[in-house]
């Protein structure tokens, strides 16, 4: 799915606590759709930005949001990478990191 949305071998999106996120302006522009699997995605209505990610079981408690989307400089790095039963057969991840064959709550996958 995330291959298929962005057009790209895979997305990046961090993470904030919901208490310490907050939208600066625009957020009458944002619209969602909802996967087949359950997993809701918000963008913008006028330019069609992929924003936030949200899995079914969702707590709430933190804000997935696309990184790309930041005017700042990111400084911190990725610790996971999550549904990796669906990136491109191309794309090989060597970094080292945690593999989940889907979101952070599923099987492990040893690499």
């Amino acid at each position: 799915m995330c291959r298929k949305f962005h057009g790209a071998a895979f997305s990046s999106y961090g993470g904030a606590k919901s208490e310490d996120f907050r939208w600066i302006e625009g957020k009458e522009l944002l619209t969602q759709f909802v996967a087949e699997n359950g997993t809701t995605r918000q963008f913008c209505k006028t330019c069609g930005s992929s924003l936030t990610f949200a899995e079914p079981n969702d707590t709430g408690e933190v804000v997935e949001f696309a990184l790309g989307t930041l005017d700042s400089e990111i400084t911190e790095r990725p610790d996971v990478h999550i549904y990796t039963d669906f990136k491109a057969n191309w794309f090989e991840v060597e970094d080292g990191l945690p593999c989940y064959s889907e979101g952070r709550d599923s099987e492990r996958i040893q690499k």
